[in-house]
């Protein structure tokens, strides 16, 4: 006699009650991998302790170029060091919710245990990419959002309404540009199992998302803004939310980068996908 396949294939919820649950899950899994962490008290407040030495290790380097020059690529300093801070805080955003997960998928693939996960009834991208949350890099959000208040604080900046509302919509923009290619790399692991090169690759991506374009927009490198603007567009990421806020509105960059999310996200998520067709399971 031939086993039933589970009742939820046959009943599927409602999508408007299956994509309510995604948050509350989330939060779910957060809580857990929260109480990990803590279990190891002293391993955590040392991983604390080097992110708040490193961010201070940078603003003191960016105080040291400033106090011998006024400017960086036509960025005075307190619209850099707000620059710095919008970094500080997708990254953080990236490397507290998909980061680890991203790391550990070639793992999974290797060893087999990734046939687990694809059994689940709940989205596997959403289970491979959030199911554990790294809790000791999350200050880093909260410690960029304190160097932005704080250089626009000095830099005298006006409450704007608009500015601020665009501001988080384009740096949700920047977050999802940054995971859909974060997810990409991940999803080669299918063929080449490990992706430590690959992870290699997300480093010097999001070392180049820490500057601002004006800086390739000379010589040679000017070769490096239209690729990474346009063609891989990194550069967005942070360099629209920071102009957004603290220098001029340019319409036409704020609805290219929304486009450029919609495009971004289909296409690591069809990739993604298309990747794990091509898996073979352990039992293979």
């Amino acid at each position: 006699m031939q086993s039933q396949s589970p009742t939820h294939e046959f009943f599927p919820a409602p999508p408007s009650q299956t994509w309510k649950r995604y948050p509350r899950l989330l939060a779910r899994l957060g809580m857990f991998t929260l109480i990990r962490e803590l279990s190891l008290r002293g391993n955590f407040l040392v991983k604390v302790a080097v992110e708040v030495l490193w961010l201070g290790i940078l603003l003191a380097f960016y105080e040291t170029v400033f106090a011998r020059t006024s400017m960086v690529a036509s960025w005075p300093k307190q619209d850099y060091l707000f620059f710095v801070g919008c970094f500080f805080a997708i990254n953080g955003v990236l490397e507290t919710l998909f980061l680890e997960n991203c790391n550990e998928f070639s793992n999974l693939v290797r060893t087999g245990d990734l046939d687990f996960l694809l059994l689940k009834p709940i989205d596997e991208q959403f289970l491979i990419t959030c199911r554990r949350v790294d809790w000791s890099v999350s200050p880093n959000i909260i410690m960029g959002f304190c160097v932005m208040a704080v250089s626009l604080w000095n830099k005298g900046w006006e409450f704007d309404a608009l500015r601020v509302a665009l501001f988080a919509i384009t740096f949700t923009c920047g977050v999802a540009i940054a995971y859909s290619f974060m997810l990409v790399l991940t999803s080669f692991s299918v063929w080449l199992v490990r992706n430590q090169s690959l992870m290699e690759m997300w480093w010097l991506f999001s070392s180049l998302a820490r500057y601002p374009r004006e800086i390739f927009q000379r010589g040679w490198a000017n070769s490096l803004d239209v690729v990474f603007t346009y063609i891989l567009p990194i550069l967005l990421v942070v360099n629209v939310p920071s102009r957004v806020m603290v220098k001029t509105i340019e319409p036409k960059m704020v609805g290219f980068i929304m486009v450029v999310t919609v495009a971004s996200l289909a296409a690591s998520r069809w990739f993604f996908q298309r990747a794990l067709r091509s898996y073979r399971s352990a039992s293979s």
